[in-house]
């Protein structure tokens, strides 16, 4: 185990652990970076204005359909169901309110996007500086071993950092799993957001 660790730690510090999108140093997803979605990308049902994005939070039922749809937890069959059960619900109003209900449900999924994109970047630079302090480490373990008949204090040192290089990369190795999985949100937020516009949208006739 301590030398798998130790070679993961070279892994890491050659600089091929992280996936990188280029025109953002602090991207590391393999998922190509989409900062920010547009209504128009989805929906092309009656038009969805700027003010929309806030006045479905003025009508009631809007208002509390729009959450439950936007959250990951109800799935696609149940939110189905309530889509159309709205939808007959409404009677002539129909079309005006499924349009706030779908401008809700995207401004929350929006919202909790940018918010995982905005964390990703912050969880980027903290490995990024871990990795940087394993490289060092890495370094420093190298000096050491190249000494010639080393004395028990620099045996005893050696052992310390390798020590250390093995707990750092074990961490590193574990927040890189972790990770992986979050990168995949963002997708599977837009993903979510589609989803909807079209349930929405095939209510609306």
């Amino acid at each position: 185990m301590r030398a798998a660790l130790l070679a993961i730690a070279l892994f890491v510090t050659s600089g091929s652990a992280l996936a990188a999108d280029f025109s953002d140093p602090d991207w590391p997803c393999v998922q190509r970076k989409v900062p920010k979605l547009w209504v128009g990308q989805m929906w092309s049902g009656p038009p969805i204005e700027e003010t929309d994005l806030k006045a479905w939070r003025d009508v009631p039922d809007v208002a509390a359909l729009a959450p439950v749809l936007a959250v990951r937890r109800t799935s696609d069959a149940d939110a189905e169901t309530l889509v159309s059960d709205f939808a007959e619900s409404a009677g002539e109003a129909r079309a005006d309110k499924l349009r706030l209900v779908f401008a809700g449900a995207f401004t929350l999924i929006s919202r909790e996007r940018s918010e995982i994109i905005g964390g990703i970047g912050r969880y980027a630079r903290t490995q990024t500086a871990l990795s940087q302090a394993i490289e060092a480490t890495q370094n420093q373990l190298t000096e050491l071993q190249a000494i010639e008949n080393p004395d028990f204090d620099t045996q005893d040192r050696i052992e310390e950092i390798e020590d250390k290089l093995i707990w750092d990369t074990r961490i590193y190795k574990d927040r890189q799993q972790s990770l992986t999985y979050v990168c995949e949100t963002p997708v599977i937020l837009e993903k979510r957001a589609f989803a909807l516009a079209r349930m929405i949208m095939n209510k609306l006739d």
